[in-house]
């Protein structure tokens, strides 16, 4: 029988994309591996591979078209044997456009298996969903709870307790509708959070029109990757109540350690930048000061063993965050290649999710560009982020006099729920010492 090529979730917060280029036509032949297409994310470019093997029998979603749902069938291929023109003749799948129909309020018995069918517009089996809190989908004593998929995914983002709805579904199924108009009571704390995409939901209520008063303009379309910085940001400010510190650091020792350094490596063709120095700076200091290395989770802290550090990298059409893995634990000159590896992928947009997903607390360095001071908005579910300014010459106090001195000034944001102002504090007294006695990050 036919089969049917779906857009693929390409990573675990992609909810939709853009089918960007197709690889292959109606006619030609493909077995596992080959590329099919370019797909964009909101983050990146990525190819999509085959799967199964058969002939391209017909296309159903034209290249350049956006806002594809994950799940939406784009191809259909004829398998091993099959008439490719039988298989094209096969009914075909909805548009990627159109909208998902409501789910209805009963739905049909479930088979003799305790698997409900598919709900409509739930997410395809072969697309990731977002993991749920053990009580969306158990009791206290292990109980499993019946909910379809699509209910215990929206309950996960909505913060509601299962245990709390009597499920109208087949044999007591809790089904969407269920969830519609929960009752207070059945709001339960918020799910240790995951790196995945908020609930569309939550988007930013201010969103619609703009006023128009006259005056000449242009209209540009939001792009994916736009849309969802508006949407982080927004829930970042909203949800994760931000704490800012201050501290100015004199740069004098690091600069001339950055010189001596980038002399010796010059034969191994790498040169240090402050923000590779800087980036080793704070995964130190969040290793001496565990607990600002953490994320809150509602009932929960993760307190993370390794500091991976989220990088910002200002690309066409927005901002991304490349992560260096382990930066306390890699040289400066491993940090210094990888961060330009990173950043230049970043710029084609070719990273790959786990190059940008993840990491425990963020670096933003605006000094480049003759920022003196500014805050960072928290890149949720971490719970920091550090401002990095720009170095100048400036008066300062050495020993008692005055004298002039390289300062920067660097801002850490918290998330008051997860970190206290005293830990904070600490951790902006040890990336300054680190950053003024530098040769600790050498040791």
């Amino acid at each position: 029988m036919p089969i049917e090529l779906k857009m693929p979730a390409l990573s675990p917060t992609m909810e939709e994309g853009t089918l960007a280029k197709w690889l292959v036509k109606e006619g030609d032949e493909v077995k596992s591996g080959d590329l099919l297409a370019e797909i964009e994310t909101d983050k990146a470019t990525m190819e999509f591979e085959a799967v199964d093997e058969g002939v391209i029998s017909q296309i159903l979603v034209a290249e350049g078209t956006d806002n594809v749902k994950v799940g939406t069938v784009i191809a259909v291929i004829a398998g091993e044997g099959e008439d490719a023109g039988a298989a094209k003749a096969a009914p075909a799948p909805a548009a990627a456009a159109a909208p998902a129909p409501a789910e209805p309020k009963a739905e049909k018995p479930a088979p003799a298996k305790d698997v409900a069918p598919a709900e409509a517009g739930a997410a395809p089996v072969s697309a990731p969903t977002p993991a749920v809190p053990a009580s969306a989908g158990t009791t206290k004593g292990g109980d499993r709870i019946k909910a379809s998929p699509l209910a215990k995914r929206l309950a996960a983002e909505q913060g509601i307790d299962l245990k709390a709805l009597t499920g109208t579904g087949p044999g007591g199924r809790i089904v969407k509708a269920d969830l519609e108009g929960a009752p207070a009571c059945a709001v339960a704390p918020a799910a240790a959070p995951a790196p995945v995409a908020p609930a569309a939901a939550a988007a930013p209520a201010a969103a619609g029109p703009i006023p128009d008063f006259g005056i000449p303009h242009e209209d540009e379309k939001l792009s994916g990757m736009r849309k969802t910085i508006a949407r982080r940001l927004t829930e970042s400010m909203q949800q994760s109540p931000h704490i800012y510190l201050t501290v100015d650091i004199r740069l004098d020792a690091l600069l001339k350690l950055r010189g001596e350094l980038n002399a010796s490596l010059e034969s191994r063709g790498v040169k240090l930048s402050v923000n590779d120095m800087l980036i080793k700076a704070l995964a130190i200091a969040l290793e001496r000061v565990p607990a600002c290395n953490v994320s809150f989770g509602g009932d929960v802290m993760r307190h993370y063993k390794r500091a991976d550090i989220s990088v910002a990298v200002s690309i066409p059409g927005g901002l991304i965050t490349p992560i260096i893995v382990d930066a306390g634990g890699k040289s400066m000159s491993k940090i210094s290649t990888e961060m330009s590896d990173l950043a230049a992928k970043a710029k084609e947009g070719k990273l790959q999710p786990a190059e940008y997903q993840g990491g425990t607390a963020s670096i933003s360095n605006m000094g480049m560009m003759g920022i003196k001071q500014f805050t960072a908005v928290i890149n949720p579910p971490q719970a920091m982020i550090m401002a990095i300014g720009a170095g100048e010459k400036r008066p300062y106090i050495v020993d008692d006099a005055l004298s002039v001195a390289t300062v920067m000034t660097a801002t850490g944001s918290f998330d008051h729920r997860a970190i206290d102002g005293a830990d904070g504090a600490l951790l902006m007294k040890t990336f300054k010492e680190l950053v003024e006695s530098p040769l600790g990050l050498v040791a």
